[in-house]
This record gives C-alpha cells, structure tokens and sequence, in this order.
C-alpha cells in the first residue's frame, strides 16, 4: 500500500525572498554535496509568459530551499554555486527556459520523466513514479494554481517542497532500473543533449498557431487573425496576463472569418458579447480595420512551406516508392521499441525516420543511413539502434 507524503522532512522552508537570505541559500548548497534537486513553478494561464514564480531545490546537507524568484530575480550565484553537480529534474525541457531566464543553466542533468520513458514505464508524471517506484504517494492538487499569488499559500508551499523532497532518491532508483536494463549510456547521451541544446529562437510568425486557424483560408482572414493577436499580445504583456484571459482564439478566428466592418457587426460574433465593454470593442475593431484596409501585397502568405517532407498522407501520390519506404520503416521501428520496451519516439523521433525516407542517402550502405541520422541529431545509441532496420527498409523498397 503506498504511503502518503504529507510532510516535507524538516516542515515547509520559509520562502527566500531577499538578498541576505540567498547568500545563506547559496552557501548552504555550495557546501552540499550530490545531485541538486531542481523544479520551478510558473503561472501558466494567469500571467504572460512563462517566467518562474517559484524555485525549490534540494541538497544533501543543504535540505530544501524555496526561493521567490520576484523578489530575488538573479538566481546566478545560486546556478554558479551547483554549476558542477547533477542537476535532477521532472520533464527538463519544461523548467530549463524560465530557469535560464534567472541564471540558472545546468552542465550535467538527469530528467526522471525521460528515465521512465526510456525504461518502459507507462505513466511518467512525478506523481505516478514516485508511487510505482518509491511507494509515497505525493498530493498534485496544486500543480495549475496561479503560482504568481502572494504571499503563497502554505498548503501550496508544502506541496512545492514536497516535489523536490523524493527527487534525488527516485533518480537513484531509475538510474539503478536503467542499467539493469542496459540503458543506462543512452539516457546519459539523452541529458547530455538536453543539457547542451541552445536556447530555442523565437516563433516565426507565431500567430499562425492561433487555435482553429485552419478554419481560416483567405488572405485578408489571416490578415485579421495576425492584427487581433499582435494587438492582444501586446494589451496581455502590458497588463501581465495570460493572453487567452484578454481574447480567446476562438473570438480571433470567428472576427476573421466574419471581417466585420464596424463595432456593432463585431459585438454580435461570438466571443465578443455583452461582457466586453465599448472600448475594448472599438480596440479589436481598429485591428479588423486595420487587415480591411491592407493593400493585396501586404497581406500574409498562406502558412509558409514547412521544411522537410510533405505530410505523410500525401506520400502515396506525390512518390510511392518513399511511401513504400515509409511504411517499412515505421513498422519495424514500431517492433523495436516493443522490444525495447520504450516509446517509439525516443528509440528515434519520426520526423527523423520521415525525413531519411523521403530523401534517403544515394547509397544505401548502414554508414551512410548512419551518416544521415546523424546529421537529423540522432544520438550514438539511436544510430546504433536503428540504422540495421532502416537500411533494409530503404533496400526492401529500392
């Protein structure tokens, strides 16, 4: 029976919040010794942005720590004082960016969702693994509250220290599952690229991922979508909102399918009803207007080619025989991660096994399909893996 964990060991941290307190933070984890548990908490759908509103750490001989990254929001002395341990996080990608943005950058890490993906576990959120691993049961009743609130509720702060609390030990323990498995070198090559990836570049054009977009045809339409979203990005960033909390996509794309020609045309489609006050009306209408008046040069472009090869749905007409390709491929990448026990996008993503199946190597040979891989950003053990199986798909279909 799993074991409920209600308590952080040494009760709730205060929460650091001034510059006297972090020196002692930052001493305390300088002095520490092992892998540094590491999470933050970000306001997700209540503020704009992703920025960090709480960063809980934890050290053997340091305890656990909760900082207010508001109140002290240059981390770098902390991130310089752990620079040289492991760092060990849950779902890494998510927590890096707003970590970053405090100067906080690990050189070594280990991602315990991955761990348990790469080991075959079914369910690979913390809750789930500290249960099916550890045997506590953690409460996750707080993950999606407005972590910007202060000051924080203790009952929120309980549950924050308690995220850290099992880290270090659940690493521990899937680090032993893994080289049980013979998996241990192919996760170290999976945090190490993580670690390593550079900070990802901005969206291009990143109102074209507006929700029901594909609803939205015409030029002049997108044209209303793209003034509708830049204007609310810029109303949400200046009153730090979420921007779904200043206009829903849905009201977006309904305003661009309609193209209203004045206030009360816009304040009759849905999403823009009887809440929405006057001024807010004739701020959404200027930007309608504004797309009504473009001249046909200055409109957008539909969505710009994507790099790579065309959906794979499209395969069979446009060129059969990487169609043929594909489906071989696939299936025995699909019958290798059963064997491995691991989801089929982490033995090699499937943009990587479309890509050398729409435009394989002129020669066939396993070190030029290896080549290639290597060039998608596949890692040492992927090509490994499936450069045998990829070269007789692309054979099979020559």
């Amino acid at each position: 029976m799993p074991i409920p964990l209600l308590e952080p060991r040494e009760g709730i941290p205060p929460v650091i919040a001034d510059e006297a307190s972090l020196a002692e933070v930052v001493a305390a984890f300088a002095a520490g010794t092992g892998p540094v548990a590491v999470d933050a908490e970000r306001a997700s759908g209540y503020r704009y942005g992703q920025r960090a509103y709480l960063v809980q750490l934890r050290r053997e001989g340091a305890g656990s720590a909760l900082i207010d990254p508001v109140a002290c929001p240059d981390l770098t002395a902390l991130g310089d004082a752990v620079a040289g341990a492991e760092w060990v996080l849950h779902a890494a990608t998510q927590d890096l960016p707003c970590l970053r943005e405090i100067g906080m950058v690990p050189s070594r890490l280990f991602d315990t969702e991955l761990a348990g993906r790469l080991a075959g576990f079914p369910r690979v959120g913390l809750g789930a693994m500290v249960e099916n691993v550890l045997g506590y049961v953690l409460e996750k009743g707080h993950s999606a509250v407005d972590w910007s609130t202060r000051p924080l509720p203790d009952p929120w702060l309980r549950y924050a220290a308690l995220d850290v609390e099992l880290l270090v030990d659940l690493r521990d323990a899937l680090e032993k599952e893994l080289d049980r498995q013979g998996k241990l070198e192919w996760a170290h090559q999976e945090f190490d690229a993580i670690a390593s990836a550079p900070p990802a570049p901005p969206r291009k054009d990143p109102w074209r991922r507006t929700s029901g977009m594909h609803k939205v045809r015409r030029r002049r339409q997108m044209a209303v979508v793209r003034e509708l979203w830049t204007a609310r990005d810029r109303i949400a960033q200046r009153r730090d909102v979420s921007p779904g909390k200043v206009l829903g996509d849905g009201a977006i794309v309904e305003a661009a399918l309609a193209v209203p020609v004045n206030v009360h045309a816009l304040a009759a489609l849905p999403g823009f009803g009887h809440r929405v006050g006057r001024r807010q009306l004739e701020q959404w209408q200027a930007a309608v207007d504004r797309a009504r008046e473009l001249p046909d040069a200055e409109l957008p472009q539909p969505g710009a080619p994507v790099a790579g090869p065309p959906p794979p749905r499209a395969w069979a007409d446009k060129d059969p025989a990487a169609a043929a390709r594909l489906s071989a491929a696939r299936a025995a990448v699909s019958a290798l991660a059963e064997t491995l026990n691991m989801p089929q996008e982490n033995l090699i993503t499937p943009d990587t096994v479309r890509r050398v199946c729409w435009e394989p190597p002129g020669d066939r040979s396993e070190a030029a399909v290896a080549e290639a891989l290597r060039g998608y950003g596949a890692r040492p053990w992927q090509i490994e893996q499936v450069t045998p199986l990829l070269t007789e798909a692309l054979k099979q279909t020559d």
